[in-house]
C-alpha cells in the first residue's frame, strides 16, 4: 500500500496537516519503513485494527477480522491463484451483491476494476488487516498458478466478437497479460519484450543484464496481447504505423510497480517493449552500491562541493542513474535546492524537482538547463550531456557556483574528457570546473545457493593478463546452477568502478588537448584503480566470474 495514498486519505480526513503529512511521508520513503508503522509511531492510531476502521470508513466497506477465517472451498476457487496472487486478493463470500473480496492494498481502486474486468463479475472491496490478507493468500494459493494452457483454452467461449480490440479485453488476455507482468516482477526482470515474428510470438524477460524466454504464446494472439498491453499503456490501439510511447502505473501483489512502454512497428507487427521501474527492488542509497572506501569517501566529498562538475560514465544499463539518484539522496537536504532533467524520470525523489526533458515540443536538456539558472539552484542533474550547448551552460553553471551532475556514453573515465573536447567545449574550461570522472559496469554476481570454487585454465588467465604466479594461492569461484538462480548460476548484480579524480597534473593534460590514453596512462600513475582491476577484485573476492570481468572490461 502505498505512503501517499494513506497520506491523502488522512489529510483529506482532516486527520493529520500538510506539515505533519511530510514528516509521515520522509519517515515513510526516505527510510523506507511501513507506512503503517510510521503511523503508529507518531501515535495517529493506538493500534493497527484502528486505521483499518479507518480505511473501511473512507471506502464505505465492511470491516473484517480474519485471523481464524475458514473460507468454503468453493469461494476460494472463484478467484485463480496467479491473479489472487497478483492483485493481492482473497474471496470472502459470494452473495447477491457480488463477490466480497479483502485487498492488501485497499485504497488503489484501479485493482478492483482489473480484477472486476478479469473475472468478469462483481466485485466489493472489504477491508482487513493486510497481513491477515497476505496470509490467507499464501495458504490457499501459495503453490501453484494458472497455466497459460488453461488460459488460452477460455479464449473464444462467451463471445461473438473476436475482433483483435474485443480480444485484447477478453478476460483470457488480460489474465496472460497480468501473469506476464506478475512473472517478471517476480523474476526481478528490468525489461520485458514482447516479439512478433513470422512464425511466432516471443516473450522474453531481461534478467540481471541478460535475456531469457518464457513460454511462447499462439502467434495469431500477437495483435491480442499487444493490444491489451497497449490499453494499460494508454496508447492508441488502432495506431500501428508509428511508435509510440506509454506508461503503466499499476500494483502487483500490493507492492506499487511502474513500467515504461514503447512500441516499434516492424515487418510482422508491433515489437513493445516494457521497461520495469520497481522501486522497492531499488536502492537509492550510496552506501549499498560496493564501492570501496575511498571511492566512496571520494564521491562524498564532492557532490557536497559548492561547484564543479562531477560526471557518471558507461554504456546503456550500466547502473549511472542509480549512482546520480543515490549522489541526489546523499545531499538532498532541507537547506540545499536540488533540480533534474531527466529524459524520462525513472524514479521520484521526494524534495527533488524533476523535469522530464521533451524533444517533440523543444523541452531539450540545453533549454531546461538554462530555465534552472533563474529558479536559484544549489546542485543540478544533467540526465545526459549530449551536445555542446548543454555541456556549455553545464560549464557555465558550475562557473556561476553550482555542482553539476552528469552522465556520458564512453568506455572509460579518461574518454570522458575527450568526449567532451570532441563536441567543442574548450579545454581549459574542462580543466576548470571538472572535478572527476566515475566509470562503471554492471556485473552478475555469482548466486550464493550454488558457488562453488574451480581452476582456470591457463588460457582464461592470459585473458586477464594473469600467470599461475599472480595467482598466490587466490581462489576463483563459479556458479554450478541451481533452483534459486534458475540454472544461470549468477543472481543479483553489482558494480565496479574506475575513478578519474581530475588532479592539477590532470588539468595540465587537458590543457593541453592530451589524448584520451595519456590522461589514462597519467591517472594510473597517480594510483587510478582501473574497471579491469575492479573487476579482479570482486573476482578474488569470490562476488563475481573471470567471464563476467572478460564481458564488460
Amino acid at each position: 500500500m502505498t505512503a501517499q495514498n494513506v497520506i491523502d486519505m488522512l489529510e483529506s480526513r482532516g486527520v493529520i496537516d500538510k506539515g505533519l503529512a511530510y514528516d509521515i511521508e520522509q519517515d515513510s520513503v526516505q527510510n523506507g519503513k511501513d507506512i503503517i508503522q510510521v503511523l503508529l509511531d507518531y501515535s495517529i492510531y493506538n493500534t493497527e485494527d484502528e486505521f483499518w476502521a479507518q480505511v473501511a470508513e473512507e471506502l464505505g466497506a465492511d470491516h473484517f477480522d480474519l485471523e481464524n477465517f475458514e473460507p468454503p472451498p468453493s469461494v476460494v476457487a472463484l478467484i485463480p491463484s496467479g491473479m489472487a496472487r497478483l492483485y493481492g486478493a482473497f474471496p470472502i463470500t459470494l452473495d447477491g451483491q457480488g463477490l466480497h473480496v479483502a485487498f492488501t492494498d485497499p485504497l488503489n481502486p484501479q485493482l478492483v476494476e482489473d480484477l472486476r474486468f478479469g473475472l468478469e463479475k462483481t466485485i466489493v472491496p472489504v477491508v482487513a488487516r493486510r497481513s491477515q490478507v497476505q496470509a490467507l493468500i499464501e495458504k490457499h494459493y501459495g503453490a501453484g498458478a494458472p497455466s497459460i494452457d488453461d488460459i488460452f483454452g477460455q479464449l473464444g467461449k462467451n463471445t461473438t466478437d473476436n475482433s483483435p480490440e474485443a480480444e485484447a479485453n477478453s478476460a483470457p488476455i488480460v489474465k496472460f497479460v497480468d501473469l506476464v507482468l506478475q512473472q517478471a516482477i517476480k523474476e526481478r526482470a528490468s525489461d520485458i519484450h514482447f516479439e512478433p515474428f513470422e512464425k511466432e510470438f516471443k516473450i522474453r524477460y531481461r534478467v540481471d543484464g541478460s535475456l531469457y524466454e518464457m513460454a511462447p504464446p499462439p502467434v495469431h494472439l500477437a495483435t491480442s496481447i499487444i493490444s491489451r498491453v497497449k490499453v494499460m499503456a494508454n496508447m492508441n490501439i488502432a495506431e500501428r504505423r508509428i511508435p509510440q510511447d506509454g506508461r503503466i502505473m499499476t500494483a502487483l501483489a500490493g507492492r506499487p510497480v511502474d513500467m515504461r512502454v514503447n512500441s516499434l512497428p516492424t515487418q510482422h507487427g508491433e515489437s513493445v517493449v516494457l521497461r520495469v521501474l520497481d522501486r522497492s527492488s531499488v536502492n537509492l542509497d550510496l552506501e549499498v552500491l560496493g564501492m570501496r572506501p575511498f571511492l566512496f569517501d571520494y564521491i562524498v566529498e564532492t557532490i557536497h562541493k559548492p561547484n564543479g562538475i562531477f560526471i557518471v560514465t558507461g554504456p546503456t544499463g550500466a547502473g549511472k542513474t542509480t549512482t546520480l539518484y543515490a549522489c541526489l539522496r546523499k545531499i538532498n537536504t532541507i537547506d540545499a535546492k536540488l533540480l533534474t532533467a531527466e529524459d524520462p524520470v525513472e524514479y521520484e525523489l521526494d524534495g527533488v524537482m524533476q523535469v522530464p526533458v521533451n524533444d517533440a515540443v523543444g523541452l531539450t536538456f540545453a533549454k531546461a538547463l538554462r530555465a534552472f539558472l533563474r529558479q536559484d539552484p544549489d546542485r543540478i542533474m544533467v540526465g545526459e550531456m549530449r551536445d555542446l550547448e548543454t555541456a556549455q551552460i553545464a560549464i557555465q553553471a558550475s562557473l556561476t557556483g553550482h555542482l553539476v551532475l552528469s552522465t556520458l556514453h564512453t568506455n572509460d573515465s579518461a574518454g570522458a574528457v575527450t568526449r567532451l573536447v570532441d563536441m567543442g567545449v574548450e579545454p581549459f574550461m574542462v580543466a576548470a570546473t571538472l572535478e572527476g570522472v566515475l566509470a562503471q559496469r554492471l556485473l552478475r554476481t555469482i548466486c550464493k545457493g550454488c558457488r562453488s570454487p574451480y581452476d582456470p585454465t591457463l588460457h582464461i588467465l592470459n585473458q586477464l593478463g594473469l600467470t599461475q604466479e599472480d595467482l598466490g594461492g587466490k581462489q576463483f569461484y563459479t556458479g554450478a546452477g541451481c533452483s534459486t538462480c534458475g540454472g544461470s548460476g549468477y543472481k543479483g548484480r553489482k558494480g565496479i568502478y574506475e575513478l578519474l579524480d581530475v588532479t592539477d597534473p590532470i588539468r595540465d593534460l587537458i590543457t593541453g588537448r592530451a589524448p584520451s590514453l595519456v590522461l589514462r596512462q597519467k591517472a594510473i600513475e597517480l594510483g587510478m584503480a582501473t574497471l579491469r582491476e575492479d573487476g579482479l577484485r570482486s573476482i578474488y573476492d569470490g562476488e563475481t566470474t573471470i567471464e563476467e570481468v572478460l564481458k564488460y572490461t
